[in-house]
């Protein structure tokens, strides 16, 4: 494992990230359980931000919600064989209309597919503070 700035990747990290990969949001319940669920990410390490669309009614919104104004502690992750990277921070909800759309421009960008609209959809916006992997 190779500890990274995620402000600052690698080439090589950086195009992995730009790859078409399914990854992984870890949260956290109110159990404290970790929360695991598949996602689709964009990476944008000029803001220092790793974003994920979903429905404001999701469980995963819901559990950064439950931790306050200050974030959740979050994990993002993808794995393609013997390839891993993992964006760790603090994740806040945001419902944001230009965030949002923004975070929709990136994920069709990486995905090749615009999602279909959802006036219920929020972004989780994730301050990075690590990044690692083998990639």
């Amino acid at each position: 494992m190779v500890r990274r700035d995620p402000r600052a990747p690698e080439a090589g990290y950086l195009a992995f990230w730009r790859e078409h990969h399914l990854c992984t949001l870890t949260t956290h319940r109110p159990d404290g359980s970790p929360h695991v669920v598949p996602v689709g990410v964009t990476y944008d390490p000029e803001a220092g931000l790793a974003r994920v669309i979903t429905n404001t009614s999701s469980a995963k919104a819901a559990h950064v919600r439950a931790a306050g104004a200050e974030g959740a502690q979050v994990a993002v992750c993808q794995v393609e064989r013997g390839r891993w990277a993992t964006l760790e921070g603090v994740a806040t909800v945001s419902e944001d209309q230009e965030r949002i759309a923004d975070a929709v421009a990136r994920y069709a960008e990486r995905y090749g597919r615009t999602p279909a609209p959802n006036p219920h959809r929020v972004v989780i916006e994730i301050a990075l503070t690590r990044a690692m992997g083998s990639a």
